[in-house]
């Protein structure tokens, strides 16, 4: 197996993390290159609209008009429509801005009208001038809810209304057990021109496992014949962004990148791991899981970073499929992924 003629990428991402690799994946590679795959577990209906989180978050940093401060929402936003709302009583504790409303009512209208969610954000990445192709991980509606020592909440209540405060137990996916997966979703995954497959540094439980859940896609990525790569959120003990080590904590696993190795190893999906250089001490014991491990820096904070980062973990899966080839080659079997 070799890499010659492949050259597109697949990144399977949540929300932050994930929005800053697809952006330095997108400054290195053509836009028929790269494919972008987002959770949707997070979505909800909130004031009779459909809200996207983690399909706007990479939208919107794609399309160069994300908010770098806050990490969500759009650059320059006006909040006239929340401030009308809370003077009328209605709920504002999910921070709707003017223009991000925008988003959710034009999505809104086309999913009423008969359009799938695949079919919606292709059109609005289409009018923000995005040349890769960003999806939704399934058109069928799934929902996280997380479960906590007060009870079960909807995730955004866990996320955004109570702010991470509730201690977590554990997670279910309702809806997954009848969820397609976007069929654009599997043909990436099988396309023979797929290079590398690439976990983003996105939370594990909540931003991941619904993509790997969704009937099929385990099945695909172990048959497929590109190496599969994760990048771990977890940096020196803790979570660049999110909840992931308090989540990690509260389920009684070490807050370490090999704590996040080993909870994606259990699945039998990976081909490799990419860590922090502060993290460069637990390599070796990744190793041991039967991961190849590459240290290098992965927190983001510039964009050189973002494409420095992508650089470098393209260039390891690509090393990884090569080692791959040379096995195949020589007669041996095939690691399964």
């Amino acid at each position: 197996m070799t890499t010659g003629a492949r050259s597109h990428c697949v990144a399977l991402s949540g929300g932050v993390g994930g929005a800053k690799l697809a952006l330095g994946l997108s400054r290195l590679l053509p836009g028929d290159a790269l494919t972008v795959v987002c959770n949707t577990a997070d979505d909800f209906d909130h004031l009779g609209l459909r809200i996207c989180p983690d399909l706007d978050t990479v939208m919107y940093t794609l399309g160069g008009i994300s908010n770098r401060d806050t990490g969500w929402g759009q650059a320059h936003e006006t909040w006239s429509f929340l401030e009308a709302l809370s003077h009328l009583g209605g709920e504002t504790w999910f921070r709707l801005g003017d223009r991000d409303l925008a988003t959710h009512v034009e999505r809104t209208r086309r999913l009423r009208a008969g359009e799938s969610l695949t079919e919606v954000t292709t059109a609005l990445c289409e009018a923000l001038g995005i040349a890769a192709r960003v999806l939704p991980m399934s058109d069928d509606p799934v929902r996280t809810v997380v479960l906590t020592e007060t009870g079960e909440l909807s995730f955004q209540h866990y996320f955004v209304r109570d702010a991470c405060a509730p201690t977590v137990s554990g997670f279910r996916f309702d809806g997954i057990d009848t969820a397609r997966p976007s069929p654009a979703f599997l043909e990436a995954l099988e396309d023979h021109d797929t290079a590398a497959i690439l976990v983003c540094p996105s939370n594990p439980f909540v931003s991941v496992d619904p993509l790997l859940a969704l009937d099929g896609v385990e099945v695909t990525l172990r048959r497929t014949g590109a190496p599969v790569v994760a990048v771990s959120p977890i940096v020196g003990g803790a979570a660049v962004k999110g909840p992931a080590a308090k989540m990690m904590a509260e389920l009684g696993m070490p807050v370490t990148a090999v704590g996040v190795a080993r909870h994606y190893r259990e699945r039998d999906l990976l081909d490799g791991f990419v860590i922090d250089d502060d993290d460069a001490g637990q390599a070796a014991e990744i190793e041991d899981l039967g991961l190849p491990t590459l240290v290098t820096g992965t927190v983001m904070e510039t964009l050189a970073d973002r494409e420095r980062l992508a650089r470098e973990t393209i260039d390891f899966a690509r090393n990884l499929d090569s080692r791959r080839g040379d096995v195949a080659e020589a007669g041996s079997p095939e690691p399964s992924a």
